[in-house]
């Protein structure tokens, strides 16, 4: 079976079936059920939120934030990104504004937020790329002065933040994903956390079409209801949270390992004093290395394990955004920079830490054979036009004999 990067975390089976009984024998499918209502108090717990309210993805749960909150015109959001955080505004006709990320966790901040802030945004969204620090404060106060908006997508950041830091909520809500990919997930979901007693009131609404009662519509709303079996797989993936955790925490010690001596290749850490989920074993590979980023992920596809260049080439370089540039398209070095480096390593309950050892070895390999390995990827590129999976067969044939 090959290693992949975002393959599901899986809890225990038969709770999870006993959970499916008591949804069945109920006959509550869906609309705010108990499963849902006991699924929210856990996260908002883990979360130390006053409310959390659970919908059906995080795309949607970054629309409704959008919406209660107001953004309009232009908001702020970084182009290192899932395409989501911009197509979740864009759907609602408005127009992001790209900043460049700061520091060495890939998220934007205060001053990149500052230098594109103009007349007419409305609003930020910044996100904790990785689930790593961000600085929030920093973020909060800009914002604030300027009279914006601010959400936070932390869609990788469920479980992590510093041990003995604040233990609150910054900006006006923050946005989670629960995807199959990620570091627990409901099959397909997502939530908005909020200190707002008032803002988490009008998101409930907002997520059932508005209804506040069997006939009485208060608001523009959508259907984002998250069902009660998707709240059932959260439940029971959160009864195996901490077995997960310490299975991605020593799959990354392995990695680190294995990539130590490597020149040119280092693991992103988490700074002393942070509780990390490390759901994603984000390598960086440095124009020291031999082999470029591009050609590291063609051999690791070609030793079948599934490694993922992230979030290239850059939103800001993805339709529709490139084609509707009416003016200079944004200067975003450090993106751009992250978007050539960055390569995701395979994690989670389904690698094992000798996995991770592996990999390390196939990289060993491949970098102390660099010039036999660019000569094949050059004449598999010939031969087959520069089809990415035609393109790395003759590169395993090749990786296998060496």
């Amino acid at each position: 079976m090959p290693l992949h990067v975002g393959r599901p975390n899986i809890g225990d089976r038969d709770r999870f079936y006993r959970r499916l009984d008591q949804i069945f024998s109920s006959g509550w499918l869906s609309n705010d059920g108990p499963m849902v209502r006991e699924f929210e108090e856990a996260i908002a717990s883990i979360s130390r939120a006053r409310n959390c309210v659970a919908v059906c993805n995080g795309t949607v749960a970054l629309q409704l934030a959008a919406k209660a909150l107001a953004l309009s015109d232009q908001v702020v959001i970084p182009s290192f990104t899932f395409v989501a955080t911009a197509h979740a505004i864009r759907w609602q006709g408005i127009t992001p504004t790209f900043a460049d990320i700061e520091g060495c966790y890939h998220a934007i901040g205060p001053k990149s937020v500052s230098r594109v802030v103009g007349s007419q945004t409305s609003g930020v969204i910044a996100v904790r790329t990785w689930g790593l620090p961000i600085d929030d404060s920093a973020l909060e106060n800009v914002t604030a002065s300027a009279n914006l908006a601010l959400i936070f997508d932390s869609a990788h950041a469920l479980a992590c933040g510093w041990k003995d830091g604040p233990r609150r909520l910054f900006g006006g809500a923050e946005v989670l994903s629960f995807h199959a990919t990620k570091f627990l997930n409901t099959f397909e979901g997502g939530a908005i956390l909020t200190d707002d007693d008032a803002l988490a009131d009008r998101l409930r609404l907002m997520r059932n079409f508005g209804f506040a009662g069997f006939d009485r519509v208060e608001l523009l709303g959508l259907n984002g209801k998250m069902s009660e079996p998707c709240a059932a797989m959260g439940l029971t993936n959160l009864e195996f949270l901490n077995e997960i955790v310490q299975r991605n925490t020593e799959n990354h010690q392995a990695y680190s390992r294995a990539v130590a001596h490597l020149p040119g290749i280092s693991l992103l850490q988490p700074p002393a004093g942070y509780e990390w989920n490390h759901q994603y074993v984000v390598a960086l590979v440095n124009p020291s290395c031999a082999l470029d980023r591009d050609s590291l992920v063609q051999v690791l596809l070609a030793e079948n394990v599934l490694a993922r260049r992230y979030f290239f080439p850059g939103v800001h370089k993805m339709e529709p955004y490139v084609s509707e540039e009416t003016h200079e398209p944004p200067s975003l070095p450090v993106t751009e920079r992250a978007c050539e480096s960055v390569m995701i390593l395979p994690t989670g309950t389904a690698v094992q830490p000798n996995d991770a050892t592996q990999i390390g070895e196939i990289l060993e390999r491949a970098i102390d054979r660099a010039d036999d390995v660019l000569g094949v990827l050059q004449k598999a590129k010939e031969l087959t036009g520069a089809k990415p999976r035609a393109a790395v067969e003759p590169l395993g044939s090749f990786m296998n004999r060496t």
